[in-house]
């Protein structure tokens, strides 16, 4: 068990309000079984290692477990553990970021696509081939070996969660396998076989679709989570994404939408439509889009650093709150459109650029991402929420938006075991 006292700031968030942080200040948390068992007020430390700790000479109860919590509140506790205390001396305390939305299983390098992008060229869909053709070309190990190190990046900047799709492999032995490597690092894994049509069927791309529907989703049962499709000019129709994620749906697959990222298109409503749990990307949305959204109860998942890195216009995050959709902020990492895979990164620009308050982009890739997800365990550091979380260098949470390209994130813990350490070693 742990105790960790000395925060003060600590984000524990309403996974129901955008923005809502819940900030308790000069606080303390108290994990056990890597989940959090209480958080508060450091003056109420005491008593809440009273209530979880109780008797040191009675019988020790079992684990907590997901029936040890009712409302948010622990009713059981393990007695007779050893207490770690670890004081921050005044450092804040926010709940692991949860990336709702990355590619990060692929092989080869777009650096000098993104130069010439810089240099005037305009971004479009088909430069995925060209990641396509090198994913296909690398080794298993290889694959995963990337993987790891793109996560291992992203963990030393705070992020405890991730969602990560397939979609370089567009074949059924390359997508199947890349989900068996995702399935490997994280339960969040996302078939997007529909990302684009690959080179061979580029004269009969309604032949890719069939074979989407009917051999590589087959294939992938068991194997993804969720069914994504890149619906967009270039990529693939409003009746193709209409095939593919009702056949995904059948199968087992929970639906989710690349949308709107390069054209005014219907993605967004067809979206709504079919239920998808999140849209992402919307660069542009209409009033009608928002609003069917926004009644559909859709997650919209903005991208900053795509729109950094394609020199897209930003969408105006006060015109998604206005309408009343739900909020969430990812990296998208890829190597093609945007290669960050940094958290602090989007919260910097989703407040400068989208004008997200501080608060509302740090709940958008906490609480948010959670919701994308369909998750009630992360992005918030409640009693019974996973023991997530990272400890930041600065004395608020809004120095993640206040400064911007440093490294501020600390210590980073993933269910209660230090997972990253960002440190001086000495």
């Amino acid at each position: 068990m742990q105790l960790i006292t000395g925060i003060s700031e600590l984000v524990v968030n309403d996974l129901d309000t955008l923005g809502a942080l819940n900030v308790v200040e000069d606080a303390a948390v108290l994990i056990g079984g890597g989940r959090i068992l209480w958080s508060g007020p450091s003056a109420q430390a005491d008593t809440a290692l009273h209530d979880h700790l109780g008797d040191a000479d009675s019988t020790p109860a079992e684990v907590v477990n997901d029936d040890d919590i009712e409302n948010g509140t622990l009713t059981s506790a393990s007695a007779g553990v050893e207490l770690e205390t670890i004081d921050l001396g005044g450092k804040a305390v926010v709940p692991g970021f949860v990336d709702s939305h990355n590619h990060l299983i692929f092989a080869g390098d777009r650096s000098a696509e993104f130069a010439a992008r810089m240099a005037g060229e305009k971004y479009s869909a088909g430069g995925i081939a060209t990641t396509v053709a090198a994913t296909r070309a690398a080794s298993d190990e290889e694959l995963e070996a990337n993987l790891v190190h793109l996560m291992s990046q992203a963990t030393r900047q705070g992020t405890t969660t991730f969602e990560i799709k397939s979609g370089y492999g567009l074949t059924v032995k390359d997508e199947v396998r890349a989900l068996e490597i995702i399935n490997r690092h994280t339960e969040e894994s996302t078939l997007i076989a529909a990302h684009v049509v690959p080179p061979e069927f580029k004269e009969n791309p309604q032949a890719y679709v069939d074979l989407v529907i009917d051999e590589i989703i087959p294939a992938a049962i068991g194997q993804a989570k969720w069914i994504d499709v890149f619906c967009e000019k270039g990529a693939f129709t409003e009746d193709q994404t209409r095939r593919i994620i009702e056949a995904g749906k059948a199968a087992g697959m929970k639906p989710r939408l690349h949308a709107n990222q390069l054209t005014d298109g219907g993605a967004l409503r067809l979206g709504a439509e079919l239920g998808c749990v999140s849209v992402d990307h919307a660069t542009f949305a209409s009033d009608e889009d928002l609003a069917a959204l926004a009644e559909a109860g859709t997650v919209v998942t903005l991208l900053p650093s795509i729109e950094f890195s394609t020199r897209q216009p930003y969408p105006d995050a006060r015109r998604y709150v206005e309408a009343g959709v739900s909020l969430a902020i990812a990296t998208d990492c890829n190597p093609g459109s945007g290669f960050s895979n940094s958290i602090p990164f989007t919260i910097a620009i989703g407040v400068r650029d989208m004008h997200f308050t501080v608060e509302q982009a740090v709940w958008a890739v906490t609480a948010g991402g959670a919701n994308a997800l369909q998750r009630t365990d992360v992005g918030h550091l409640g009693a019974g929420a996973q023991a997530d979380l990272a400890i930041l260098d600065a004395p608020s949470y809004r120095h993640l938006a206040y400064r911007p390209g440093v490294q501020l994130v600390e210590r980073v813990y993933r269910g209660g075991e230090l997972v990253a350490d960002n440190r001086p070693q000495v």
